[in-house]
């Protein structure tokens, strides 16, 4: 490959716009892609990063940083030894693929015990600066580099990079947390909060059997989208404004048992103690949007003892969930409306306006194309 250079928005603090800087491409090593990024998304955890919630600096990763992880591309470059997928499809320069964004050890005590999503060590390569080489870390560029055993998944042509890029994230995250929460035909499922990860679990949780989904949310428009991915009913924060109506209401929707399954993807700890009270005897929440250290919350354990109820923390998600991600995505792009998720797209050079429009609750989602001029 002809040396390269591409641009980067690179993060430098809280407070502070992204700057567009340009880094050199390099080769990859045996065993590495280089991938030429064609989308890019706004996750709720980087909109943590960004306001400061997550203090990225506290975890080792020194300036500038930058930030994404959902995002889909060409293979640009394959190293040496690379000639197929993960799932042993052949993989050549040019290809669409999308990818684990995070690499397991496989040597910690999690690795060991086959709980790789909880390695600790998962993201090390983000402990150095964009600055250094290889550079490409992160999804709002042009180009991301993969390291030597990454999760690589080729993407059929039929399916749109609109449709793929939250793959990687939101929706592994949220088939990887139904399938750990032990969700059973019939069972009654509450989802908190209505962006990318909420209408994803939404419909997963329908193509899993659930029961009754309700959709908790105060966004007419994040409501109205969940109803097309399934949700059976939607409760409108607007409405019912205080946290016992709502737990009322859940209740009055699944015969007063409450939810088999409540998952939080709204990302505020003041949901969890009403997202608790919304199971019934039995149930699990699943804790998935609350990534922001420093966050505290009245919470009555007895909630849990009581009613024998379980709390389940998850973050990432395995390589097995990945591949039902795309698989899924292929065999209901269909039946849902996959291409409503990403609302709005921003190039590259307007990655500011897009967080800020993100923060502000204008769009579901927002998207980068890095190669736009528009």
């Amino acid at each position: 490959m002809a040396q390269a250079h591409g641009q980067a928005a690179t993060f430098v603090g809280v407070g502070r716009p992204m700057e567009l800087r340009e880094y050199p491409v390099v080769e990859p090593e045996p065993g590495a892609i280089v991938m030429r990024i064609t989308l890019a998304n706004v996750c709720g955890s980087d909109l943590h990063q960004w306001r400061g919630e997550m203090d990225i600096t506290a975890l080792g990763r020194k300036l500038p940083q930058i930030l994404g992880h959902e995002m889909t591309g060409r293979v640009e470059a394959l190293g040496e030894g690379v000639s197929s997928d993960s799932a042993g499809t052949p993989l050549a320069v040019g290809d669409r693929i999308i990818f684990r964004y995070f690499n397991p050890c496989g040597r910690c005590r999690a690795c060991l015990r086959r709980h790789s999503q909880a390695c600790p060590y998962a993201r090390a390569n983000l402990l150095q600066s964009s600055d250094v080489a290889p550079h490409f870390h992160g999804a709002f560029a042009q180009y991301h580099y993969l390291p030597p055993g990454t999760v690589v998944l080729k993407v059929p042509d039929e399916l749109e990079d609109r449709l793929v890029a939250g793959l990687n994230c939101a929706m592994a995250q949220v088939v990887c947390g139904l399938q750990r929460a032990d969700l059973h035909l019939g069972d009654n499922v509450v989802i908190q909060g209505a962006g990318g990860l909420g209408v994803f679990a939404t419909a997963v949780a329908k193509e899993l059997g659930a029961g009754q989904v309700v959709v908790v949310d105060g966004v007419p428009e994040r409501l109205a989208l969940a109803r097309e991915f399934g949700a059976d009913e939607t409760v409108d924060l607007r409405e019912l404004p205080e946290p016992a109506q709502r737990i009322q209401r859940v209740r009055d929707l699944t015969d007063g048992w409450g939810a088999d399954v409540v998952m939080e993807l709204a990302g505020f700890a003041r949901v969890v103690p009403e997202g608790v009270q919304m199971l019934g005897r039995t149930g699990t929440y699943v804790e998935i949007g609350n990534i922001s250290p420093g966050q505290t919350v009245e919470f009555d354990p007895s909630w849990l003892c009581l009613q024998n109820k379980t709390m389940l923390g998850m973050l990432y998600y395995e390589a097995e969930h990945l591949k039902q991600a795309l698989d899924f995505v292929a065999r209901t792009r269909q039946t849902y409306p996959y291409e409503k998720v990403l609302s709005h797209t921003f190039p590259l050079a307007q990655v500011n306006e897009a967080f800020q429009a993100a923060d502000r609750g204008e769009v579901t989602r927002a998207s980068i194309d890095p190669w736009s001029n528009a």
